[in-house]
């Protein structure tokens, strides 16, 4: 799941008490060495009670994994890249093809971590006097990693939430001309949107896209009532120069939702005043219109704002691995089911009880696990899928979901021609399974296709019992979805013992050191889970039809996919 932690480098360490004879610090003594060391860290301590092999298989692939001798999988460092080498090998001891760049079983991501450089000067010109704005009093600056040197200028027009919302016939933009000028966009959502369409929609970024479709050159983003209430503008300021990442192009060019009217900063309430000063619109009749839910003020801001931010860029390099089974139908074989799981995790951090390494187990070895798996069953049955599947293990998934982001974007199969996304994020497997989530399901026919896989198991599938958690856009599939490709997530779910051993994890677990081969797995459900997946994939790989949206959904109507219209 989506997260990040401090990193902090520390010696190799084991779970049994004692050290591995090397530190893996930026410079290694020898390959052989490290062979060593990593089978030190990798094997029990001791004999352990034998399992079925179809449990025993995935346990492996996750002792390997959440093994201390990974270091925590950071997206971007020598361990991630030794976990892909793990997982292309074992793909091809499951007999799938290499489908990486030039016939390799990886896929370059070009990393980018970005921040502001610096705290500029904003100023506001009204009635031929400049009124500057004052940096951590007024307003904070973005970084804008496409532009590093970034400044505008312009007339300002606020457009309320800015949202363009057609199921619900909101168009925040309507009679507005915003054509070369500076938006000015309220943070947050009416009150009556809520849901995954809410979790899309609040996002600064994606509000930013219907800016640039309507010609604005930059959008500045105004502290609502809402938002002050979970976080002041005052307690942000100290973090305003904190990293966040994404990835560069082929063309080394980073990418950004909406590189054209990018989120250049964020005022605060005092910073807000100011800007709507002398304005027919009142501030106050902005809030009180959030407040109770009535029409909001739309129109032109008097005066012209200028504005600039200065953006570090830096690049790192990862990579996702990419495996195929090929289709056996000429008619589909061209398309392709994505089974994906992400194989990062968050590295090294803050030690806990002694323990600086982030495993991963459940978060999500144990998602790679099952995508191995679910690769040599589906290779083994000697009964090829008619469209071909790609099996695909995504890096930086904890720094954004920017390894399927990439992929989704840059696919190495033709454009287009993806035709669904299976994903399996962090399936929280130490209990008897009674149900499935899928996340995303009621939107496309692959809920329903892995729900019927689901019974074959006696599972059900249950709505997300914790919406307000909105794990739909904390994903990688979200990704998927953002392509117009119908995509989920296959969560465990709340039945019987779940809610309880759900929220154990969660609170005690999750980003912890503690995520490790340790926890108390329960591996009949693990293996119960990779036949839903397994039989899943093959069901929605054979049918008849191409993977469609619901007719009408909103994420398919809003990125255009196959069957929305």
């Amino acid at each position: 799941m989506r997260g990040a932690a401090a990193l902090v480098r520390s010696p190799l360490k084991c779970r049994t008490g004692h050290r591995a004879p090397i530190d893996t610090g930026p410079i290694l003594s020898g390959k052989g060495i490290l062979v060593l060391a990593l089978l030190a860290c990798a094997l029990p301590a001791q004999a352990q009670t034998a399992l079925p092999a179809d449990q025993a298989a995935i346990k492996a692939h996750v002792q390997f994994l959440a093994s201390d001798a990974l270091r925590g999988r950071e997206a971007g460092t020598p361990d991630h890249d030794r976990a892909a080498e793990y997982v292309a090998a074992k793909m091809l001891a499951a007999g799938l093809r290499p489908a990486g760049e030039n016939g390799s079983w990886f896929q370059p991501v070009r990393l980018t971590r970005y921040q502001p450089a610096d705290k500029p000067r904003w100023t506001l010109t009204r009635g031929g006097s400049a009124i500057p704005l004052q940096f951590g009093i007024d307003f904070i600056n973005g970084a804008i990693p496409a532009t590093p040197a970034f400044a505008a200028q312009g007339g300002i027009v606020f457009a309320g939430y800015g949202l363009v919302y057609p199921a619900e016939q909101i168009d925040d933009y309507r009679g507005l001309d915003v054509k070369g000028k500076i938006v000015a966009i309220l943070g947050g959502l009416p009150a009556d949107i809520t849901g995954d369409v809410a979790a899309h929609l609040a996002d600064d970024d994606q509000k930013a896209r219907f800016a640039e479709a309507r010609g604005a050159k930059a959008v500045i983003v105004l502290e609502s009532a809402e938002r002050r209430a979970e976080m002041p503008f005052e307690s942000i300021v100290p973090f305003w120069n904190y990293p966040r990442w994404g990835w560069a192009g082929p063309d080394g060019r980073p990418n950004m939702i909406a590189p054209g009217a990018p989120v250049v900063g964020y005022l605060g309430q005092t910073g807000a005043e100011k800007l709507f000063a002398g304005s027919a619109i009142r501030w106050r009749d902005v809030l009180a219109a959030e407040r109770h839910g009535t029409p909001m003020p739309h129109g032109a801001l008097p005066g012209t704002l200028a504005v600039s931010s200065r953006t570090n860029v830096s690049v790192r390099q990862s990579r996702n691995v990419v495996g195929l089974l090929p289709g056996s139908d000429p008619a589909l074989a061209s398309q392709y089911v994505v089974l994906s799981a992400h194989l990062d995790h968050v590295g090294v951090g803050q030690s806990v009880h002694g323990d600086s390494i982030y495993n991963g187990a459940m978060d999500n070895a144990v998602g790679v696990a099952m995508v191995l798996e679910a690769a040599r069953a589906l290779q083994a049955s000697g009964k090829r899928p008619r469209r071909s599947i790609l099996f695909v293990a995504l890096t930086a998934e904890e720094k954004g979901l920017i390894g399927s982001d990439y992929f989704a974007h840059h696919p190495t199969v033709p454009q287009g021609s993806l035709a669904a996304n299976i994903n399996l994020d962090m399936p929280i497997l130490t209990y008897k399974l009674e149900d499935l989530v899928i996340l995303g399901g009621e939107r496309s026919s692959l809920g329903p296709a892995l729900t019927a896989a689901a019974a074959t198991e006696g599972l059900k599938t249950v709505p997300d019992p914790e919406p307000e958690e909105m794990f739909f856009v904390r994903s990688d599939h979200y990704s998927f979805v953002q392509s117009g490709i119908p995509a989920v997530s296959v969560d465990t779910g709340p039945g019987g013992e779940g809610l309880a051993a759900q929220r154990l994890f969660l609170d005690n677990h999750y980003h912890k050191p503690s995520d490790d081969i340790s926890l108390p797995f329960h591996w009949d459900s693990a293996a119960r889970y990779l036949r839903v997946i397994t039989a899943g994939a093959r069901s929605i790989a054979d049918a008849p039809e191409r993977p469609r949206w619901n007719k009408g959904d909103f994420f398919g109507v809003q990125f255009k996919g196959y069957g929305a219209e």
